[in-house]
């Protein structure tokens, strides 16, 4: 059995080498036989066992359907067994794990704070568990629930490691969006708008303006017209092609506190920040254009709270 001794703080890298993430691919077996050996460390989702098809949707959070998970518990059956694959790469030598991947998992098992990622574009679906504790910080990632994707390194290179979250594919295709770079509009007036252009009605969208009348406004404060107001709330329901949402909670207790949580949204041109907000008994919500590498700096209001090295300074 490995002892992972996670009590003393990672210590400060001596090379620039030294500091960067290391990655390891592992398929589902792999990593499953990883934990195992890691002294039992529990993985950060639900694993099944292979037939018990109507828990592996809740394993990822989506849904299959039956020829979907046929071909999922088809695919994990035909992998090559993980002690052999393991020991092919050198991670597995005579029966002892290789001592960076057992931290990672133990840290994964054993966090202070975990930040919880979920992005869709398109047809794809990623969910990735970042995990940090004395100064270091331990991720996995997968898009398929059969390969995944574990790195660790320590907090001052999270900021970098957030920047790769929200990159887009490279056959996706960009065009000019109707909506504003910046746009503050009542929650009730863009959750409406969206419904009603998820639904085809389309015609709704006057309507919901004159209700909203004046309640609309641009980076300036300056009150956006109204015709203005209904092309933007036809092109925030037509554009939407993926989303972003960081759970960030305090894991370090019995109960586990939620610290807070950012979304963004994949419009036509890029993705947008939604930061919600009041104005007075108003629930209001700002979009703003935001790149990838912009992700550690919009969750800086949040992991400010927990105080995290190298996110907030």
């Amino acid at each position: 059995m490995t002892t992972i001794d996670l009590s003393t703080p990672t210590p400060t890298p001596g090379s620039l080498l030294a500091a960067l993430p290391r990655r390891v691919a592992l398929t589902l077996p792999e990593l499953q036989l990883v934990a195992a050996r890691a002294g039992g460390a529990p993985l950060p989702f639900d694993v099944t066992e292979p037939g018990d098809v109507p828990a592996l949707e809740n394993r990822l959070g989506v849904s299959r359907g039956t020829t979907e998970d046929r071909a999922y518990l088809t695919a994990v059956a035909s992998l090559h067994d993980p002690a052999a694959t393991l020991a092919r790469r050198g991670l597995l030598v005579d029966d002892v794990l290789d001592e960076g991947v057992a931290g990672a998992v133990g840290l994964l098992a054993t966090p202070t704070y975990a930040v919880e990622i979920d992005v869709a574009v398109g047809d794809v679906q990623v969910k990735a568990w970042h995990r940090a504790a004395a100064g270091a910080v331990a991720t996995l990632a997968t898009s398929d629930g059969i390969v995944f994707e574990l790195a660790w390194f320590p907090a001052s290179a999270w900021p970098a490691e957030l920047d790769r979250v929200g990159v887009l594919p490279e056959d996706l295709s960009l065009r000019e969006s109707r909506v504003p770079a910046y746009v503050d509009l009542p929650y009730e007036l863009a959750d409406a708008a969206v419904e009603a252009a998820a639904g085809g009605r389309t015609d709704l969208l006057p309507v919901l303006t004159s209700q909203h009348e004046g309640a609309v406004r641009d980076a300036a404060g300056r009150t956006v017209p109204a015709a203005e107001v209904t092309g933007l709330l036809q092109a925030l329901g037509a554009e939407t092609q993926g989303r972003l949402r960081v759970l960030v909670a305090d894991v370090s207790r019995e109960q586990t506190t939620v610290v807070g949580v950012r979304s963004w949204v994949l419009l036509a041109d890029g993705w947008r920040t939604l930061h919600p907000h009041h104005d007075g008994s108003t629930t209001r919500v700002r979009l703003a254009t935001v790149d990838p590498a912009d992700l550690a700096a919009d969750l800086a209001p949040v992991l400010s709270d927990i105080v995290l090295p190298g996110i907030v300074s």
